[in-house]
């Protein structure tokens, strides 16, 4: 059997890893004037594996083993983790009202028509708000989590 320095490592590991797919999911939706199905699909690629890299340790890792620990750092780590994980479902609220809106306008198709994602649907602006808000809430509080995870790492298996 491994030992919990060896899994929490991993755990850690895998967590820190998810990181830079994340950033480059962003910057190639910040890199393209006009995103095709395409390029949708290529940037949901690296987010996908971003979120499977970080929630697989969540789930196998630290849930099983929160009660436990329940206290202080575990709290405020678990709190954060969870407040990230929620900003995430808002976003999704968002993203998938888009696709839709932009999938029965043949936007993903037909890229190339000059139609705002304003004008295909009345509450398109909202959704674009729900995921930016959703977005930029999961990133905060994620990086929250995850420097009160290195800290409670840090501290747990005395790694300094």
């Amino acid at each position: 059997m491994a030992s919990d320095v060896f899994l929490a490592t991993v755990a850690a590991a895998l967590v820190t890893l998810s990181f830079p797919f994340y950033l480059y999911g962003a910057w190639i939706m910040i890199d393209t004037e006009t995103v095709t199905w395409g390029v949708l699909i290529y940037h949901l690629k690296f987010i996908v594996t971003g979120l499977v890299l970080n929630t697989v340790p969540v789930v196998v890792w630290m849930v099983p083993r929160l009660w436990d620990q329940l206290g202080g750092f575990a709290a405020a780590h678990a709190f954060f983790g969870l407040q990230a994980y929620a900003m995430l479902l808002v976003a999704l609220t968002g993203i998938v009202r888009i696709l839709q809106a932009k999938r029965q306008s043949d936007l993903y198709a037909e890229p190339n028509q000059d139609v705002s994602l304003s004008d295909i649907h009345e509450h398109a602006d909202d959704w674009r708000r729900r995921l930016r808000v959703g977005v930029f809430g999961y990133v905060l509080f994620w990086l929250i989590a995850y420097a009160l995870g290195v800290a409670r790492y840090l501290v747990k298996y005395q790694v300094f």
